[in-house]
């Protein structure tokens, strides 16, 4: 009787036993909004760092509005401006025709980061779209469109 209540005891605790192991690839895929004080935030914002940098002709800082990863996908939607605090100035980076145009929208940017390996790195990043350039970028570069909701 002994080994047929621990037969009931392991069938009934063998579902459990097995959830944990599906749990992980659920957590991963889920989009999470990256907080101030978590280090996934720095590694990202210097990811972009650079290349928006090497846009604008200057040093900036980013005023995040979001920044969500999902699995090996994230996601910056914000603005960008000189580290004081103080204005870009666009004209000194090479926007006038754009800004003269009206083809511009200040410094509201946009980027799409792909993990590879353990490095983040920049797939696209735009500044001063005067569309929502990221809804092409599911289909354009197959990061998940629940990373953009």
């Amino acid at each position: 009787m002994t080994s047929l209540v621990l037969a009931l005891v392991l069938t009934a605790l063998s579902p459990s036993i097995s959830e944990p192991a599906a749990a992980p690839a659920v957590i991963q895929n889920a989009v999470r909004d990256v907080p101030v004080g978590d280090p996934l935030r720095r590694t990202l914002l210097d990811a972009l760092r650079r290349p928006v940098e090497d846009e604008v002709n200057q040093p900036v800082r980013f005023v995040v509005d979001r920044l969500r990863v999902q699995g090996d996908w994230a996601y910056y939607a914000g603005e960008i401006q000189a580290p004081n605090g103080r204005a870009i100035d666009f004209t000194r980076a090479g926007f006038d025709e754009v800004i003269a145009e009206g083809m511009f929208d200040g410094p509201t940017t946009y980027g799409l980061l792909r993990r590879q390996g353990n490095r983040w790195r920049v797939v696209v990043h735009v500044i001063g779209p005067t569309d929502v350039a990221y809804l092409a970028w599911p289909g354009e570069y197959g990061a998940p469109a629940s990373l953009f909701e």
